[in-house]
């Protein structure tokens, strides 16, 4: 059995080619690019909504805004707190201002990427400023990433912001500007 010339060349062009590098750039780019892009969809698709900042904005064109009263009232009051976490509890602690101590307070934690570990607590008064034990109602909180805190008067009259860093055990909650008139973001 004798193999014939011209499919004796058939074979040697076919291995040729595959050891060809622009034919691997040919094929194997585009390839790449359809398995990168539908991989970038499938974690879109997972990420689910938009985790955004849960602040209150209104939307008019492309202009975004959002409600600062409740921040510049804070920074005209000169209003300061201290979030502490604490072994069996979580405690605002006054730092600066005149707030009604007799008063609850509420504190939004924000988890940096996922909306759904976001909490809403209610601190009651106690002798050193507002506590809320830990428990099945307000879980200690994971300190392996950084939470944004919120601080808020129970009817909404003033609002403090702050972040609580990985690893830390507290953090000063101060208005988003500290001037009446300021600009966010200006300091």
């Amino acid at each position: 059995m004798t193999i014939e010339p011209h499919v004796a060349d058939t074979r040697t062009a076919t291995q040729c080619n595959l050891r060809n590098p622009m034919l691997w750039l040919v094929v194997g780019l585009p390839a790449l690019v359809v398995v990168a892009g539908l991989s970038t969809v499938v974690i879109a698709i997972r990420a689910g909504g938009s985790d955004a900042i849960p602040e209150d904005v209104r939307r008019m064109a492309q202009v975004q805004t959002a409600e600062l009263g409740p921040d510049a009232r804070a920074a005209e009051q000169g209003l300061s707190l201290v979030f502490s976490v604490q072994d069996d509890a979580l405690a605002l602690l006054p730092a600066s201002g005149d707030i009604d101590r007799a008063a609850p307070l509420r504190l939004a934690l924000h988890h940096p990427t996922d909306a759904a570990q976001d909490r809403s607590l209610r601190f009651a008064p106690s002798v050193d400023g507002w506590r809320l034990d830990t428990s099945a109602d307000a879980p200690a909180l994971d300190p392996g990433h950084d939470w944004r805190v919120v601080a808020t008067a129970a009817d909404g009259r003033w609002r403090l912001h702050g972040r609580l860093v990985a690893g830390e055990r507290a953090v000063l909650l101060r208005p988003a500007f500290d001037t009446p008139g300021e600009a966010p973001g200006a300091r």
